[in-house]
């Protein structure tokens, strides 16, 4: 058992507290990484408001990379010294969906209260999302880790846990957009930016992204938009139609708000696919004419973490970002110590960052 500082959340909606807990050894096929970047991520944020409930007191933080100073006894194809990104896709690679190859969707259950982190006095201390990276150090499943070149800095190698596959994903993978169709990115926050980047990446022509604000707009330009369109003007999706001519082949909502997953299927193409990648609060509902989406051909589909496969997809990141071809440091918004974990996530609260990260000496 070693000692490690951790932000750890008491309460919901309260402010986490920097404190020394207990982190256990790995096991089995665990590993432990010591952190040199994670990321905070809007997810984090609403699991620490109580949006998702959830057991307390927890650690959250789930967007994480760093270099492995343990190992299990039955790990295999990882070693003490390699450099890691951390993810919280945890798969057994045997149920019926990691059979399929949707380890996204892994139907064997983990509980973070049995998980290898307590608190100093020995009580159970949540392990949120199977990672609980807003700490020094994890310990995790190897199948929740990706192994990264010398060359890629921990704060770009964080944002490949969540925001970049999750947007990137969501485009080659949900949607599986083709070269020359055409896409609608609504919210251009970090997984909005990505999805625009995925657009990008796969051809589209054109890719239109909608945001309240002008200034998060002129960013999605920077990330690769065709067209920008603001969503505070009425009826926003006959803008968004006008600039493509017609409709979307794919539309991406990014932003967990349900009044937004309401108006998506207007800027649909004839045979469109809405693509459902932000998460509104437990409870939420959305309300569809599905008489129209049905003569029309139109449909919508869940993106859990862009539908990756981490060890597929996040090497072919790697690489297009060797390449030129992918932006990462442009998304990092700004940097920050562990103690100054709450200043970080009132800074991403604003809406102004595209991503802010935690990093370790």
């Amino acid at each position: 058992m070693s000692q490690i500082k951790a932000a750890v959340c008491h309460s919901f909606d309260e402010p986490l507290r920097i404190e020394t807990v207990d982190l256990r050894a790995p096991n089995g096929s665990e590993v432990e990484v010591s952190l040199g970047a994670v990321a905070v991520c809007h997810s984090d944020i609403a699991y620490a408001a109580g949006a998702w409930g959830g057991t307390l007191p927890a650690v959250y933080g789930h967007e994480a990379a760093g270099t492995i100073t343990d190992i299990g006894a039955s790990v295999s194809g990882l070693a003490i010294g390699d450099r890691v990104v951390v993810t919280l896709i945890r798969a057994c690679g045997e149920c019926t969906s990691c059979a399929a190859g949707s380890p996204t969707i892994c139907e064997t259950s983990y509980n973070g209260d049995h998980g290898p982190l307590k608190t100093a006095e020995g009580g159970v201390l949540h392990q949120a999302m199977a990672c609980g990276a807003f700490a020094e150090k994890v310990v995790v499943e190897q199948s929740q880790v990706v192994k990264i070149t010398a060359d890629l800095q921990f704060d770009a190698a964080s944002l490949l846990a969540c925001g970049v596959i999750t947007g990137i994903g969501a485009v080659v993978n949900a949607a599986e957009l083709r070269a020359g169709q055409d896409a609608v990115v609504i919210g251009c926050g970090g997984v909005g930016l990505n999805a625009i980047q995925g657009a990008r990446i796969a051809g589209a022509r054109r890719i239109v992204a909608v945001d309240m604000t002008e200034d998060k707009l002129e960013i999605a330009r920077e990330f690769g938009a065709t067209d920008t369109v603001l969503a505070s003007e009425g009826k926003p999706w006959r803008a968004a139609k006008k600039a493509m001519g017609r409709g979307a082949d794919a539309v991406f909502v990014t932003v967990g708000v349900s009044a937004v997953y309401d108006s998506a299927p207007r800027y649909l193409a004839y045979g469109g696919k809405v693509v459902m990648v932000g998460m509104p609060k437990s409870g939420e509902s959305s309300t569809y004419e599905p008489v129209m989406m049905s003569a029309v051909n139109q449909g919508m589909v869940g993106s859990k973490m862009g539908n990756v496969v981490i060890k597929r997809d996040i090497p072919w990141m790697v690489d297009l970002y060797e390449q030129g071809r992918l932006k990462l440091d442009e998304l990092i918004s700004g940097r920050w110590r562990l103690d100054q974990i709450n200043e970080a996530i009132e800074d991403t609260k604003t809406g102004a960052a595209r991503r802010n990260v935690i990093v370790f000496d």
